[in-house]
């Protein structure tokens, strides 16, 4: 089990409350499965409709009920989506997602995506719903030309949720003309370093499943965290056998989690639940990357044989 880090800002009376939220996401682990629905904004229709993708995925309830399956984690969205849906919903754990964009603007140097409301807003919304509102999420863009702006806003929202308890989480991506490579391990170690020192307790980011040889290397950015958990995106959608092997790599290197987004809500909900479970026992160390596999694959474990017990009589 990994120590749970208290930040400063969280005050006395608070503590207990974020120690619950951090609980609730990691199921005391400290490894955090992050299921992102901010997709329905970030990248319009495209992941939700067309080959390869179940037509269950057409309808934003899917995700709700993929959502609700999952024993320990968060499902990130944005407030309208969550506000329809989580009346009937409850038991999920939910992370509101502050800000987002679509994926129709193409000048990386002018990347800017506010806050729509404020960790203020957020809290009055958990009183009011009686929604299990565990933390916040933003996403920063770094190398263009509102990154000061972006990464002021961040800090604020970190403070913010840590004094109402909150986690804070940070997408945090660099977008620039500039940048020739976004799966450098070097340069994705820059971005976790910056979310460290925002304060965020947990920090999305790329990786380069593409890059063997990159992905040798990951472990900068783990390092360059400190106690900042690192979470990797899913990605576009692959096999499970091919998600398993990366997420072993990954854990090798020191990440705390996995951020799923199309790996997930394109499957139909049987297959997607299957893999809840299975990516839920990964990440808690109940399975081996073969035993979550054939859970994923809808397979029954074999039995393990039970060793005898020695009797002591004194």
């Amino acid at each position: 089990m990994d120590k749970l880090q208290i930040p400063l800002i969280v005050p006395q009376n608070k503590i207990s409350e974020y120690r619950k939220n951090w609980q609730r996401a990691t199921g005391k682990s400290g490894k955090l499965l992050l299921f992102a629905g901010d997709q329905k904004l970030e990248h319009l229709n495209d992941d939700f409709s067309g080959l390869g993708i179940s037509k269950e995925d057409g309808n934003p309830r899917h995700l709700f009920e993929i959502a609700k399956t999952m024993k320990n984690g968060v499902f990130a969205s944005h407030l309208g989506l969550i506000a329809r849906y989580g009346k009937m919903f409850k038991e999920v754990n939910y992370l509101i997602k502050l800000n987002g964009r679509t994926n129709l603007f193409e000048n990386k140097d002018k990347l800017r995506s506010p806050a729509w409301h404020s960790v203020r807003n957020i809290c009055d919304f958990a009183k009011q719903s009686d929604l299990k509102i565990i933390g916040v999420g933003y996403t920063v863009y770094l190398g263009g030309e509102n990154e000061s702006e972006m990464i002021k806003e961040a800090a604020q929202i970190c403070f913010e949720a840590h004094q109402n308890g909150l986690l804070a989480v940070i997408w945090m991506y660099p977008r620039s003309s500039k940048i020739k490579n976004e799966d450098n391990p070097h340069l994705i170690a820059g971005g976790a370093g910056v979310a460290s020192a925002l304060g965020a307790d947990f920090v999305k980011v790329k990786y380069p499943y593409k890059n063997l040889k990159a992905a040798n290397n990951f472990q900068e950015v783990t390092e360059a965290s400190g106690n900042c958990g690192v979470v990797c995106v899913g990605g576009s959608k692959i096999s499970l056998k091919e998600l398993f092997s990366s997420l072993t790599v990954q854990a090798k290197a020191g990440t705390r989690g996995l951020a799923i987004g199309r790996n997930l809500h394109q499957r139909p909900l049987k297959e997607a639940t299957l893999l809840i479970e299975a990516l839920n026992g990964f990440l808690q160390g109940y399975y081996t990357e073969k035993e979550a596999l054939t859970i994923a694959e809808g397979k029954k474990l074999p039995k393990k044989e039970k060793k005898g017990k020695l009797l002591f009589f004194f």
